[in-house]
């Protein structure tokens, strides 16, 4: 099988002389799927963009040659090349959201590529744009055809992308971070539009990711990239059953799961070098514990070992031979249920029948229509000092029900007890003292820190409202312990928030919830957005901070890997509702519910786990008009008649582990 696409030598740099693309050379052969893997800002997406000559101002590329299909797209004139993109070679952006165009329709969108690289005209033209949406999975595809990205889910987004790509028949799809910030079942639908659309037309893939679950299930061979440079390259067998590169081995042993539960993470020091610095020796040194002298004075040359595997490493000076034993067992204890068992004598948190309704209000009178019931009767309760998991799809309330909580929106009916003390229903000064213990982590560090305050100021606000530590020198010195807890330097709280990386970033709006000294975190989706190394940073942060701080958290999440790693206990929430709780080991190790097994099947995994993949049709239901009976109901395979009927009750399979399902209980 020939080369669909051959890159050699690949410089791409800025204006002043400094390369963000250094050396890049690798090549994908027809129907095989090539994944370039490495952390945020090691240069993945600007090497597609060479590829398709896309560069932003100010970049360029200097020198080497890219073959797509036999030609040299380096050589094409622009009209030429734009015949290129979006027909033999297409690519879907990171962020759907920023790359469909808000004013024109989903149809219109597809309507482009088919008249420009298929052309096509009139009625014809509607038809395939149908038949393309039907074909990634979008539903009722001849009224969404009419629709605004505006009117669609993220998922849905990223699939009309997908469309829009395969509208132009390409031979090489670029998918950059296709299913980053997506749900484990969404991210499943993606993957396996993907593999389906490759079997049928033999595409070949070039995928940009940071996620090794999904280059696991994805790829053939796997380019590992750091700071501008591919460090390792192998087939995804051999570099899973055998990393070669520090770095790899780093980025393998950061996953969390459940076997290093009760054992830090191997988090990855320091960050990325920016793209374009002048660097002497192996860019990985500074970050690397196996290095020595030699590694900060001369740069690697690319190594390729007996079994066909390459490497730009040091510790590789001879065909297969290793200078030192430097390959990691990566093994874990599987310590999992050594504390599943939760501390029930102490409940600091305790929810009863909460419900958030926001009114549908129609006409001149805004007369209310109708209820969005996002958050319909949920009752949990969090110990003192544990971790209660709140998983479930986009859509289903996580949020809501966290900032609820909090009162940050006003809660329908039901009751939230903290320590005893009644939260629905206070107001005002007593409502900010009785919560003050309980704190919000968001999601997004840098859109819930002002830009125009320096860290201490950050840091001080909370504090300032609840009068704490009204001396100035004392306050100083509790933001210095703060960011000491957190692991930043001092000097840090000068800095603005645009100064900090990501994980860095939310370490300070950790160290902001930590100010006012609360008992109980609420942790939304703090991990999502990160790369594997620095989410590894933050679980450790998380963790130390629970065993000296005996810290409760609510943490919200669809990545249930981190479940595995960090919560005692879990509940699957869906439309809504919670539709099983229990121990992490119950929920994660024996999932009852036909909602919890499909989330748990569509994890992609590292190791293949011998779990049969349950495809889940359809998408969330609306919760302004949700099904009748069990919401579950029209997605599952196990449906009877009784479950159109009534929701089902709380089924008891053990004194922790609660399930609502006809198939446990009446009916």
């Amino acid at each position: 099988m020939g080369d669909i696409l051959n890159v050699s030598g690949l410089v791409t740099q800025l204006r002043n002389g400094a390369r963000i693309v250094d050396d890049i050379s690798f090549s994908i052969k027809a129907g095989e799927t090539y994944a370039l893997l490495g952390e945020s800002g090691c240069g993945k997406s600007m090497t597609a963009l060479s590829l398709l000559r896309l560069l932003p101002d100010g970049v360029v590329r200097t020198s080497g040659k890219a073959q797509l299909d036999g030609v040299d797209m380096f050589d094409l004139h622009e009209r030429e090349m734009r015949a290129v993109r979006g027909g033999t070679a297409a690519m879907i952006f990171q962020e759907p959201g920023l790359s469909l165009n808000p004013v024109m329709t989903v149809g219109a969108q597809i309507a482009e590529v088919l008249e420009l690289h298929q052309g096509m005209r009139g009625a014809l033209v509607r038809q395939r744009s149908v038949e393309l949406l039907g074909k990634v999975g979008i539903p009722d595809a001849a009224r969404r055809v009419t629709e605004y990205p505006l009117q669609l889910s993220g998922g849905m987004k990223q699939r009309v992308m997908i469309a829009m790509a395969l509208a132009g028949q390409p031979k090489l799809l670029i998918a950059d971070e296709p299913t980053t910030a997506l749900d484990v079942t969404t991210q499943a639908q993606v993957l396996q539009l993907l593999r389906d659309t490759q079997s049928a037309n033999g595409m070949s893939l070039l995928l940009i990711t940071h996620d090794l679950g999904v280059v696991a299930e994805m790829a053939h061979q796997v380019g590992v990239m750091y700071a501008g440079q591919i460090v390792e390259q192998a087939s995804r067998t051999q570099l899973l059953a055998r990393p070669l590169h520090p770095y790899t081995q780093k980025l393998i042993a950061a996953l969390p799961d459940q076997r290093r539960r009760n054992q830090p993470l191997a988090a990855i020091p320091g960050s990325v070098p920016p793209l374009g610095s002048v660097m002497q020796g192996c860019r990985f040194a500074a970050r690397c514990d196996q290095a020595w002298s030699l590694c900060s004075e001369k740069m690697p040359d690319w190594a390729i070992l007996d079994n066909g595997q390459g490497v730009r490493c040091h510790l590789y000076q001879d065909r297969g031979t290793l200078t030192g034993e430097k390959v990691n067992a990566l093994k874990g204890q599987d310590d999992a249920t050594s504390d599943s068992t939760p501390h029930r004598e102490s409940i600091i948190l305790q929810v009863s029948d909460l419900r958030v309704h926001f009114p549908i209000r129609t006409g001149i009178l805004q007369r209310v229509v109708g209820q969005v019931k996002a958050v319909d009767g949920v009752s949990l309760d969090i110990p003192q000092g544990r971790t209660l998991a709140l998983v479930g799809e986009s859509g289903c309330g996580k949020t809501t029900l966290g900032k609820a909580l909090l009162q940050l929106i006003p809660p329908t009916a039901g009751h939230v007890q903290f320590s005893g003390h009644e939260l629905i229903g206070l107001a005002g000064g007593e409502l900010r003292t009785k919560r003050a213990a309980m704190q919000m982590v968001f999601q997004d560090p840098y859109a819930s820190l002002n830009p125009k305050m320096r860290v201490a100021e950050i840091l001080e606000e909370g504090m300032t409202a609840l009068n704490i530590e009204r001396d100035s020198a004392a306050r100083q010195a509790h933001i210095d312990t703060l960011l000491d807890q957190v692991g930043l330097a001092h000097s840090f709280k000068w800095r603005y928030p645009h100064e900090f990386s990501g994980g860095q970033r939310q370490r300070i709006a950790i160290a902001r919830a930590l100010a006012v000294s609360p008992q109980l975190l609420i942790c939304d989706e703090p991990t999502s957005a990160l790369d594997v190394s620095v989410q590894a940073q933050i679980l450790n942060l998380l963790k130390s901070l629970q065993e000296k701080l005996n810290l409760s958290y609510l943490f919200i999440t669809h990545n249930l890997a981190v479940v595995e790693y960090l919560a005692h206990e879990v509940c699957v929430m869906y439309l809504g509702r919670i539709v099983e709780r229990g121990t992490a080991a119950e929920v994660l190790g024996m999932p009852r519910h036909p909602y919890t097994q499909a989330l748990l099947s569509a994890v992609p995994r590292i190791a293949g786990q011998g779990v049969e993949r349950i495809r889940l049709e359809g998408d969330l239901p609306s919760p302004a008009n949700p099904p009748q009976g069990c919401h579950f109901a029209p997605r599952c395979a196990h449906t009877k008649d009784i479950c159109r009927a009534g929701y089902p009750p709380a089924t008891k399979l053990s004194s922790t582990h609660i399930v609502h399902c006809y198939l446990y209980g009446e009916g």
